[in-house]
């Protein structure tokens, strides 16, 4: 059963207004320490699982879901093109530490470059519905469709960053009638983990603290050159998570997620996508040894296919170089879905 729903944004308590500043673009990086302190600020509260005091730039909306006999919400954002409008849309995919609000900038040029954008927070992350299931990109794949049935929308391109790179490689194979064209940024993934270590039970992990240190590592391996000071909020939402009452669950559900990267696998999903298909990444990438072969295997892979690298870049071209890669991104998105991709530019 499914049925489409739209609220109004969660007004937001007094405490986070600064952090709403960020994202109206008021809050500048000289606002920010140009580095992380060493340990997690006094005045870090808990935030809530479900993002209630988090303000996103555009009207949230909820699909509601039954699945595996529980009844969910997914999240998202539908935002209309602000330059005239091209008739395309864009289905944008976060990536495992994010969700869509992330994405502001990225979302905000394309909808000025005419394009319809649809965001989601997938299920397990955001806004979303926190579930304790067994995740896989099948399950994923299918909530994305549904949600463009809903929509009404026939045909889309989509794009993933990261973790979302997986899930439109999924996407793309499980649907390519609906799939104009693909782009795969800076994906994770690139190889079978199966083969390299074995599997763990995510049952029978001890809830893991999430400290704040092991936090902010891991979001500083996205930048191999400069941090960028904002981007400490981030940081700060994940770690205030761990300070909710409801961390046992969450630190579960984000086992379990991270457990889908293992046990589903999409290395076999590239050779069967016949979208016409990108490969866009910074080539200095922390989080996977030896990124630039590996994305080119997967350009290889694909049926149609193009690859562009940028160098010295990290994780998250769409931070480190925002001009370059937005540029880039929409001139692909721009480009006739039936040419060849090694067209594009």
């Amino acid at each position: 059963m499914l049925k489409l729903k739209s609220t109004t944004l969660v007004a937001i308590r007094t405490a986070s207004c600064a952090f709403a500043l960020l994202f109206s673009g008021t809050l500048a990086a000289a606002d920010w320490p140009a580095e992380p302190p060493a340990e997690a600020p006094a005045d870090w509260g808990p935030v809530s699982a479900n993002f209630e005091e988090i303000p996103y730039p555009y009207p949230v909306h909820y699909l509601e879901l039954t699945r595996f006999n529980e009844q969910m919400r997914m999240a998202y954002m539908d935002v209309a093109p602000t330059g005239p409008a091209n008739g395309q849309v864009v289905f944008w995919q976060h990536g495992m530490n994010f969700y869509s609000e992330a994405y502001t900038p990225t979302l905000k040029k394309l909808s000025e470059a005419g394009f319809r954008v649809i965001a989601v927070d997938r299920i397990g992350f955001g806004k979303s519905s926190k579930p304790v299931i067994p995740y896989n990109f099948n399950f994923v794949a299918a909530n994305m469709k549904a949600l463009l049935d809903e929509l009404g929308i026939k045909e889309a391109a989509i794009v993933g960053h990261s973790m979302g790179g997986m899930v439109v490689s999924r996407f793309a194979m499980l649907y390519p009638e609906v799939t104009t064209h693909v782009v795969l940024v800076n994906q994770i993934g690139l190889t079978d983990q199966r083969l390299s270590r074995p599997w763990v039970d995510p049952f029978a992990t001890p809830t893991d603290g999430g400290s704040y240190r092991s936090i902010l590592a891991g979001h500083r391996r996205y930048f191999p050159k400069e941090w960028p000071p904002e981007h400490l909020e981030y940081v700060r939402r994940q770690y205030g998570q761990t300070m909710s009452g409801e961390w046992p669950r969450l630190a579960m559900v984000r086992r379990l997620q991270g457990q889908m990267l293992y046990d589903d696998p999409v290395v076999y999903d590239w050779q069967h996508i016949t979208s016409k298909a990108l490969v866009l990444a910074g080539e200095e990438d922390g989080l996977i040894e030896d990124f630039p072969r590996h994305a080119r295997h997967v350009a290889s892979e694909l049926q149609n296919s193009a690859i562009l690298l940028y160098p010295g870049i990290g994780h998250a071209p769409q931070i480190e170089i925002p001009d370059q890669f937005h540029a880039d991104l929409i001139r692909f998105l721009r480009s006739d879905k039936d040419e060849p991709a090694s067209e594009w530019r």
